[in-house]
């Protein structure tokens, strides 16, 4: 890859192997890059520890989503579904097991794939995208078997609440709405942007999910564009170059500075305790490593 190219890249989203050695991230020209994160992290580290030990075209377009699940990793771009065995990947192995495509309505319709989840209940992956819908795909036969419509406008993000059954969607309409993942019904729909949050324009808030309202707004510049649970903290990256620690009870306690102008995603390895980072990437090549979430150690590039 030339210069112009790694001046223009972003990386859209990222995930870690199960073992939580290895790190998958997705980048707008349709590459995966793997990094070691054990060698990355070892006390023998080089520069060529910080660099992927595997980097393929995955799709046409960007790589907008990336997940793990036991054995495999998931990645999605402009209307199709990719998997990868983890065991291949780690051996320098990049056939993909196989490509799926929702059931869109024409053929001429590639909306992006903005997020994915499993839901492990049942094995079936949930994904979200530019045609507004959420599409329900059986992981064992690779059939897309019901379509949740409700959303005006295309989907950011998923969430699955397993105790209650219940998955969330968030979309570019201003709602979030709750879906009974039996029934494939909504449950309920929250309409953020119907409440004055900060003078109107895009903020970070907390909700209470028995009231349905608004008990935070955090006083953050710029559209936020992912936020993780953290122990008491509410982490979350999105237009400026730093990671933001907030308080649920509203208050922003502390940025901490990234080496990208703005991010857009935040993942957090909690699977292995030798291996136990946060890393943030956005608007460059580089996918900042934080051994101890309150500074950057060093950085990943592609």
């Amino acid at each position: 890859m030339g210069p112009v190219e790694l001046l223009h890249m972003s990386v859209f989203s990222q995930t870690f192997s199960p073992c939580g050695r290895f790190l998958a991230a997705g980048n707008n020209y349709g590459e995966i890059a793997v990094f070691s994160l054990s060698a990355a992290l070892s006390p023998d580290a080089t520069g060529m520890s910080q660099k992927p030990i595997l980097t393929f075209a995955a799709h046409e377009g960007p790589v907008f989503s990336l997940i793990s699940t036991d054995t495999h990793l998931l990645s999605a771009g402009n209307g199709e579904i990719s998997a990868w065995s983890w065991a291949e990947l780690t051996k320098r192995s990049t056939k993909a097991l196989w490509t799926r495509r929702p059931n869109y309505k024409t053929s001429l319709e590639i909306p992006e794939i903005n997020a994915m989840i499993v839901n492990s209940k049942d094995n079936s992956l949930i994904v979200g995208g530019g045609d507004n819908n959420i599409h329900i795909m059986d992981m064992e036969t690779g059939t897309f078997k019901s379509v949740l419509q409700g959303h005006k406008d295309y989907i950011h993000c998923l969430s699955f609440r397993e105790r209650e059954g219940e998955l969330l969607s968030g979309g570019e309409d201003g709602a979030v709405r709750i879906w009974d993942a039996r029934t494939g019904q909504t449950v309920h729909c929250i309409e953020v942007f119907k409440y004055e949050l900060c003078g109107g324009g895009p903020a970070l808030s907390l909700w209470h999910l028995r009231s349905m309202s608004p008990t935070s707004v955090f006083s953050l510049a710029g559209c936020q564009r992912e936020a993780v649970f953290y122990q008491d903290l509410i982490l979350t990256v999105g237009e400026g170059p730093y990671v933001s620690h907030c308080v649920p009870g509203g208050t922003v306690k502390a940025q901490i500075p990234s080496s990208s102008p703005s991010l857009n995603t935040l993942t957090l390895n909690l699977n292995s305790n030798e291996h136990r980072v946060m890393t943030t990437a956005g608007s460059s090549d580089q996918i900042d490593v934080f051994t101890n979430f309150s500074y950057r150690a060093f950085s990943l590039s592609f």
